[in-house]
């Protein structure tokens, strides 16, 4: 696909629907977890777990948001779920700035359209509980279902939706009677019933049996057609292709390149994003028109994110790294076609790259 015809239809749904106001904003997001000491006496340390965030999501489409793990992705997600309260940064629902900090009946509301389906069914399910505890509690706290009868309709209509069937057979069930796939099923019915614009998507499919994954995946893809904004959060940058219609890498708590998927699997620019992509099996990336990408050598691991390295986080592990990457962390450079990243290879940010050849390895 072309790269700048996928980005003049990037606001489009798949069914021709113009979709070009956003759901949901955050701009230059930053989160720092505090840590406790026991000793009073020693200075108090932080963890700078994301650092100047910013992501858009829109009916119908999907972004993906990819790294390693401890990349900050899952804190990116209950940020935007107010989870977690930003340290700093704006958030915008449908246009209006949402007010973060307030509680009470705002964040009842936001979290009603703003829902979370997270990495392990199990653990996100209270065992003491069955299926239909578990759909009919948000349909009663938000006011969707007031009757039994109403209830049991409405949940059995959810079990239908995420593909559980024969419903009846499972209203009744318990966590541990179910198999991972079911219970992430039950998990994302949970999030659907209090009929949410967004949905974040916290790597829903890791913790599942391959077989089961793509029915899963499958099910997200349904949801997002139907109406739903969706960010796909997963390690497998190669996957995004397939998935979302833009796709974020993210590194040690920084946005380091972003544009349209098949961009970004195609032809990756920051050397972090080339590396996760050379790790991960594509055949069709070797094919005409793809990078082509030998594998590279990982080079260390990812950073800790209470001293974290300067300037660019990634430059102790890049192979490309300047005294430059070592002071500041780079600006945004457009790289047309929608595709932007903020690495020194391609010049000092906001403005188009320059050609080197450590740019094109």
């Amino acid at each position: 696909m072309d790269t700048s015809e996928h980005i003049t239809t990037r606001a489009t749904a798949s069914n021709g629907t113009i979709t070009n106001t956003p759901l949901l904003e955050a701009k230059h997001l930053r989160k720092v977890f505090p840590l406790q000491t026991v000793n009073p006496l020693q200075p108090k340390r932080t963890v700078q777990a994301v650092e100047d965030a910013s992501i858009t999501l829109y009916s119908r489409l999907a972004v993906a948001l990819v790294g390693e793990s401890g990349s900050g992705k899952t804190t990116v997600a209950r940020l935007l779920a107010r989870l977690y309260e930003p340290s700093g940064g704006t958030m915008l629902f449908r246009g209006a700035e949402v007010k973060l900090g307030a509680g009470g009946a705002a964040l009842r509301d936001y979290r009603r359209q703003v829902q979370m389906v997270f990495q392990d069914p199990f653990s996100s399910l209270n065992p003491v509980h069955n299926v239909r505890y578990h759909l009919s509690r948000p349909l009663q706290v938000y006011g969707h279902a007031r009757t039994r009868a109403q209830v049991d309709e409405q949940v059995l209509a959810l079990l239908n939706r995420v593909n559980l069937t024969p419903a009846e057979q499972l209203i009744n069930k318990f966590p541990h009677e179910l198999s991972g796939g079911q219970r992430q099923r039950v998990a994302i019915a949970r999030a659907l019933a209090v009929r949410p614009s967004v949905l974040l998507a916290d790597e829903p499919v890791s913790m599942l049996d391959v077989s089961i994954r793509l029915d899963v995946l499958n099910l997200l893809l349904r949801l997002k057609e139907e109406g739903l904004a969706l960010l796909y959060i997963t390690h497998d940058i190669a996957s995004a292709r397939y998935f979302a219609e833009e796709t974020l890498v993210m590194y040690a708590g920084q946005m380091v390149e972003g544009g349209p998927s098949e961009a970004i699997t195609q032809q990756p620019k920051h050397p972090y994003a080339q590396l996760l992509l050379s790790a991960a099996p594509d055949p069709d990336r070797m094919g005409a028109g793809g990078t082509g990408l030998a594998r590279l050598p990982a080079r260390g691991e990812i950073p800790s994110l209470i001293t974290p390295p300067s300037g660019c986080r990634f430059h102790p592990r890049c192979p490309h790294a300047m005294p430059v990457c070592r002071e500041r962390f780079p600006g945004r450079t457009e790289l047309g076609g929608g595709q932007w990243t903020h690495c020194f290879l391609y010049g000092e940010g906001d403005r188009q790259p320059t050609t080197t050849s450590a740019a094109q390895d």
